[in-house]
């Protein structure tokens, strides 16, 4: 299938690893133009040298930390014109309620939703004056059903599907759309070295420890196991492209059926 992306410039933010990589590999495999970006220029560099092998679209690099305002202005000011905005920056750290702090509070908030607000901001004018464009959030299930264990993480997934649908609203009646998608538990590189980490604290084989996550912790699982960073990749291409017009203002879910509700 065409997705009809070819030289559409497309910026995923932190996609020198995880499911941002897989995304601006989709992209890329598509013909689209993706800036690539993380916080060094050594690991946007690396990613580039990985993502060498595709043969369709070009990939460019940017390296910032776009939780800043001063860094997603200037690549705001390099690239005006971005048409596909991905926002996939994002941290997410297990604490007990009562250890969370004031600085936790406000510090996972502006990575994980003051971000995208500010970069749907900027890129928003180019984007009404070609009347078209797709703003991506990359939420997750924990933003519907909450995890004791990181609430302040839940929260910032909450914040964004109402910034979404709030976004989509306001763009109502145009060729931009705006859309959040939900993972459930991926096999991103973080989430791999702490199975591979607890499997070894535990003398057990990774598969094991995998199996018991999703018999105790994520038991509504209907796929029993870590969705891939390009199962989720796909949703998130497809949504992007133009032939996705009639997709807005949705919560799209890649959840492997955590989420128990058939809305």
């Amino acid at each position: 299938m065409d997705l009809r992306l070819k030289d559409k410039l497309a910026l995923v933010s932190a996609s020198t690893a995880g499911i941002g990589f897989a995304i601006a590999d989709a992209l890329l495999h598509e013909g689209a133009k993706v800036i690539v970006n993380g916080r060094s220029q050594q690991s946007v560099e690396a990613a580039l040298k990985e993502l060498a092998n595709s043969k369709h679209g070009t990939a460019v690099g940017f390296a910032g930390d776009l939780s800043k305002a001063d860094a997603a202005q200037e690549l705001a000011r390099q690239y005006p014109d971005v048409q596909i905005l991905v926002n996939n920056l994002g941290i997410y750290e297990p604490k007990a309620f009562e250890e969370i702090s004031d600085d936790d509070w406000l510090n996972i908030f502006e990575v994980n939703v003051l971000s995208g607000i500010r970069l749907a901001r900027l890129f928003l004018p180019s984007m009404r004056k070609a009347n078209w464009g797709r703003i991506v959030f990359i939420s997750s299930e924990s933003g519907v059903q909450i995890p004791a264990e990181m609430i302040h993480y839940g929260m910032t997934k909450t914040a964004q599907l109402a910034i979404s649908r709030g976004l989509a609203e306001t763009v109502a009646g145009t060729g931009i759309t705006v859309n959040t998608i939900l993972p459930g538990p991926t096999k991103s590189r973080g989430v791999e070295e702490f199975v591979d980490n607890l499997a070894k604290g535990e003398k057990k084989s990774a598969n094991e420890v995998e199996k018991e996550f999703f018999q105790k912790v994520r038991p509504t699982s209907l796929i029993k196991r870590f969705a891939t960073p390009e199962e989720v990749a796909s949703l998130v291409t497809y949504i992007s492209s133009p032939l996705a017009s009639a997709t807005t203002g949705a919560a799209l879910r890649v959840d492997g059926g955590v989420i128990k509700s058939a809305f």
